[in-house]
């Protein structure tokens, strides 16, 4: 004799949140399942065609039903404690998390499985521990905290241009990217394909270095630019005489540059003061990343000068003038979007780490 299939009432609210799990794009599978098998127990079906229509076992049809009638929506959720329990012992696993920060004399890290013969337990484990608690000894980033005592005037000063720049003005980010090398690879290497990556050779021939100078309008993502064989005051000041022949003579120009020493020698500033309609805004010192043009020499690094491989420094010169022919024809134009609030926030508490860190020691 079959037997007999529970009749059972669901609140109007349960229905609502049942409904939802069942639809719901972003419900765990198994949650789905549930509800939709508590829906089906209360619209009168039994197990065995519950069954037919879920996928489920009958006793998995069953069990999720009476679950439900003995204690409501919470039921439909895994217990606690239930799955495998933990073998590792805590020792062991304090000896991993706390250690982490901890590598051992003559090295600068732990690896996983450094750490694992030094826990006594598998390289798996580690990693799953690390992973867990979001410990990456491999990962390591570099930064510098600037010192400069007039950091919040500069750092305003900078923003300032980027987020309300002044009218009838250009708003110019300057700087040059020296030691440009040209580098031929000795043998050439195999082309992107179907199942293999691009090749090249570790080793290379040098052929001379030299320097770009940029200057990023910042209104319209265009370049103005120059190469030099060097990068002395000499250089800088003939660049901004042809950043003058090559601007509109009534617009006022505004040149975020940093606190390299070519920009602030004598007959530099002497030829500016000939020239009122230049404005110099240094960042402030180790914090050239407020400059933008510092991106774009990120993106001209990776696209051209790093992965290339050039005969002289003439065919590495023609590539870098190619690639910024190409780029001022279809600029691409940076815009500051980072909140400077935010960001002094962020080095106050830097700083303070760091002195924290000085006061143990």
């Amino acid at each position: 004799m079959n037997k007999a299939v529970p009749v059972f009432d669901i609140p109007e609210s349960d229905r609502q949140v049942l409904q939802a799990l069942v639809r719901g794009g972003n419900t765990r599978q198994k949650i789905a399942r549930r509800a939709r098998i508590v829906l089906l127990a209360q619209s009168g079906l039994g197990p065995v065609e519950i069954s037919r229509i879920t996928g489920v076992t009958r006793m998995t049809a069953a069990l999720w039903r009476d679950r439900y009638i003995e204690q409501g929506l919470e039921a439909l959720e895994d217990q606690p404690g239930r799955g495998r329990k933990a073998t590792l012992p805590v020792e062991r696993i304090n000896t991993v998390l706390v250690q982490a920060s901890r590598p051992p004399r003559g090295r600068t890290r732990w690896s996983c499985r450094t750490m694992a013969a030094h826990a006594g337990m598998s390289k798996s484990a580690v990693q799953n521990l690390w992973a867990a608690n979001d410990i990456k000894p491999h990962r390591l980033d570099t930064f510098k905290v600037s010192n400069d005592p007039r950091f919040e005037e500069k750092f305003w000063d900078v923003i300032g241009l980027y987020l309300n720049p002044p009218a009838k003005a250009l708003v110019l980010c300057c700087d040059e990217k020296s030691q440009c090398q040209a580098l031929e690879r000795t043998q050439p290497g195999l082309p992107l394909g179907i199942g293999h990556i691009r090749t090249k050779t570790h080793d290379y021939t040098r052929h001379g270095t030299l320097t770009l100078f940029a200057a990023l309008n910042y209104l319209d993502g265009k370049l103005l630019h120059r190469t030099e064989q060097s990068h002395t005051h000499r250089e800088w000041l003939l660049f901004l005489k042809q950043i003058d022949r090559q601007t509109p003579k009534d617009l006022q120009l505004h040149l975020i540059v940093d606190n390299y020493c070519t920009h602030k020698e004598k007959s530099v500033k002497e030829w500016l003061a000939r020239h009122p309609r230049f404005h110099l805004h240094f960042t402030p010192t180790s914090a050239s990343w407020l400059n933008l043009v510092e991106r774009f020499f990120r993106d001209i690094t990776q696209d051209t000068i790093r992965e290339g491989s050039f005969a002289s420094v003439k065919e590495l010169s023609d590539a870098i003038i190619a690639y910024l022919a190409a780029r001022n024809a279809n600029p691409k134009r940076y815009v500051w979007k980072a909140d400077g609030q935010k960001i002094l926030e962020k080095i106050q508490r830097a700083r303070q780490r760091l002195q924290a860190m000085e006061i143990n020691e």
